[in-house]
């Protein structure tokens, strides 16, 4: 089979990065030691001909280019549709704006049991681009227990350009959210760096030093919708947030609200309490998903350049779980 060569560009947010980090991001489906194997036999040629050959080790600075030899990818496991519930918004040729769930993985990965995202796109929309990886039509993913908003290609050249959107920050993205605690300003940004939790590989935190391996920049934008101050509860009640991302980070949200003291409510894995602490009824109270949910997704269309916003409302665990908190501010327990 004759070989195939990509050329990558590594941009601002990928300085620190060790050379095979990069690529595994930008190489989706290929492991570290394959990279690494592939680095090791000069098949990672670098666009400056004076330099040394680079090695897996060595940090980027930003700006570098790179040709990648690759073999044709063997055929994937082979998806099969399934007949999941799905609400689609919008889709036309080019792509599909659809509510994911909470509760549903977006694509399959190790440890993902049963249908995902993945196989109930392939049901409602048919053949996806990417057909020989696991993440047909995927250009961006919600964690688990995260509902709402999300973009679905459905041809190469809108797949090619909705990535190249969401990695230039083209796309805006906010949420909804209930915290644990009490934020003291009504609206600021959260720029702490982001790295993997040394100790829980399942985490991400803001507590490792900016600079270091991996870690990399992180911006939340946030503003109090409602503040719920129920007194003798951990942080002292609960704020209701609206959060847009500038950066794309694993659990960005989760991590940065975390690394301020202030978790989701619902997520136990960075620090909420599994049982709701009150007030009042609500003692005991337990939100098997998280608080977190995308209401809002604008962009720019692939192929007509027109700027298309659509918006999707809390879903009624989330929005019944409000109004008791509301209903019990009424009731006089501040």
């Amino acid at each position: 089979m004759p070989l195939m060569k990509q050329e990558l560009t590594a941009g601002e947010d990928d300085r620190g990065l060790r050379l095979d980090q990069f690529l595994a991001r930008r190489l989706g489906g290929l492991s570290r030691s394959r990279i690494q194997q592939l680095i090791a036999e000069g098949k990672v040629a670098s666009g400056d001909p004076g330099r040394r050959p680079w090695r897996a080790a060595d940090r980027l600075r930003g700006g570098e280019r790179f040709a990648v030899t690759l073999e044709p990818p063997a055929a994937a496991p082979r998806l099969e549709a399934a007949a999941l519930p799905l609400e689609i918004l919008y889709q036309d040729s080019d792509l599909a704006v659809i509510v994911k769930p909470a509760g549903l993985v977006t694509h399959p990965a190790p440890g993902a049991r049963g249908p995902t995202l993945v196989h109930a796109l392939l049901h409602h929309l048919g053949p996806l681009p990417g057909a020989a990886t696991l993440r047909p039509g995927i250009v961006h993913r919600l964690d688990r227990g995260t509902s709402g908003l999300m973009l679905v290609a459905r041809n190469e050249t809108a797949q090619r350009r909705l990535s190249e959107m969401f990695r230039r920050r083209e796309v805006e993205k906010y949420y909804w959210a209930l915290a644990q605690g009490r934020l003291a300003e009504e609206a600021g940004v959260l720029a702490a760096p982001i790295g993997r939790d040394r100790r829980r590989r399942i985490r991400m935190t803001t507590r490792r030093a900016p600079g270091a391996a991996g870690v990399r920049a992180a911006r939340t934008q946030y503003r109090v919708l409602e503040r719920f101050p129920f007194r003798g509860l951990p942080g002292g009640g609960f704020t209701y947030l609206e959060l847009r991302l500038e950066t794309g980070r694993t659990h960005q949200i989760r991590a940065h609200l975390a690394g301020l003291g202030r978790p989701l409510v619902g997520d136990t894995v960075y620090g909420a309490p599994r049982q709701f602490p009150g007030p009042g009824a609500l003692r005991g109270f337990r939100l098997e998903r998280l608080f977190l949910h995308a209401h809002r997704l604008a962009f720019t269309h692939p192929a007509r350049g027109e700027w298309m916003s659509f918006q999707s409302p809390l879903p009624p665990e989330l929005e019944n779980l409000l109004l008791r908190l509301r209903q019990e501010l009424e009731s006089g327990l501040l």
